[in-house]
């Protein structure tokens, strides 16, 4: 296994001088590294994969110097764009390097989300004329892979991507995130879906907190026909419940956000604010990290989702922190003649031993719509 620390100053010695990206559970401990070791100005964690390669064009274009992109291979279709209408040697030609976890790798045990992904990751990756690196896990290997890669970048005037394996970097040592709030995140959606109306429909976002819905259902014997898990995808489940909402606008319809996932693809939220839709309430789940993945820092706590909200158009907007305001939150939330926002601030964190959904996505989404009446 590669030392993270090690392998940070790898990219050191070959040349990088800047790394931006969307952390991935296969990376969190080199992503847990690069937060811990760099000054603020060499490492940005961005809204989205896509984001990451034009923060990356931008370091090139005003230092002359090679950036580091990293990101699960989910991401890879946010990149894509920028990539080839960018990046590409045969538009503005920028060097860089491309980290990306291989989840879904051919022949490993993974969850259904990341299966198609990772079986044709690859192929994506050489259509779109990028060169491919597995790097090794065995740091004199992996150095020269590194500074080849890197020489490479230049040579070609664009990206080039190093695929990460399971298992390719060792433990770091990095401290958890905190925040003094009376709920965690668990807690808190259990508070909500115990108060959710018997015909309510919930849309819930990928990664824990869709876990941590579908256990608190299995728990209490409610079956999990009227949850829509959004295992990948993320920062869509927004606009699936907008969805929802238009097509069946005499149902109450759930989304339950988190931060990174809301902050992924916010422009959305202005969409739904300008929807009209009357059924719709949007809770997001702000812990302030990317809790799924790793607990890398979102800039949930920084900013203030509310006043967004509203100035987006949602007709009403607020914060709280208890179970008792949660509950009062959605019960007013009801009442309202709009579209709604309640952002639930959360402490970071999850149970270790959290379990994963029994039921595969095609079977959530056949016994979701038999519960709205289309099957």
């Amino acid at each position: 296994m590669l030392a993270p620390s090690d392998y940070l100053r790898v990219l050191g010695d070959a040349g990088v001088t800047f790394f931006t990206g969307v952390p991935d559970s296969l990376l969190k401990e080199f992503c847990a590294c690069v937060t811990m070791s760099l000054k603020p100005e060499d490492h940005v964690i961005a809204a989205n994969e896509g984001a990451s390669v034009g923060l990356a064009i931008g370091h090139y274009i005003g230092t002359g110097s090679l950036p580091l992109v990293y990101l699960q291979n989910s991401g890879l279709g946010n990149t894509v764009n920028p990539l080839l209408s960018l990046a590409s040697p045969e538009v503005y030609g920028t060097p860089m390097l491309l980290m990306l976890g291989w989840r879904g790798e051919p022949g490993k045990k993974d969850e259904p989300q990341h299966v198609h992904q990772g079986r044709v990751m690859v192929k994506m990756l050489e259509d779109m004329d990028l060169p491919v690196v597995v790097l090794s896990d065995d740091i004199a290997e992996a150095e020269a892979q590194t500074k080849a890669a890197a020489q490479q970048a230049r040579d070609i005037n664009g990206p080039v991507a190093l695929v990460v394996k399971k298992g390719t970097f060792d433990k770091f040592a990095a401290p958890k995130a905190e925040a003094d709030l009376p709920m965690g995140r668990e807690e808190a959606i259990m508070a909500a879906a115990e108060t959710l109306e018997d015909n309510a429909a919930v849309i819930c976002t990928t990664g824990m907190p869709s876990r941590e819905l579908f256990e608190f259902r299995a728990r209490n014997e409610a079956g999990h026909h009227r949850d829509f898990l959004t295992v990948g995808g993320m920062g869509h489940s927004s606009q699936i419940a907008l969805g929802l909402a238009m097509a069946q606008t005499d149902r109450p319809v759930y989304c339950f956000d988190g931060d990174g996932a809301a902050l992924m693809h916010m422009g959305s939220m202005a969409i739904t604010g300008q929807s009209g839709a009357k059924n719709l309430i949007h809770l997001v789940f702000n812990n302030g990290v990317h809790g799924s993945v790793g607990g890398q820092p979102t800039v949930g706590f920084d900013i203030d989702m509310p006043t967004i909200a509203t100035a987006c158009g949602y007709a009403t907007a607020q914060r709280v922190t208890t179970k008792e305001d949660l509950q009062s939150a959605i019960a007013a939330a009801r009442a309202t003649d709009g579209v709604t926002f309640i952002e639930v601030q959360v402490r970071p964190g999850n149970r270790a031993d959290i379990g994963r959904p029994t039921s595969t996505p095609a079977q959530n989404k056949i016994a979701m719509m038999k519960f709205l009446g289309v099957e």
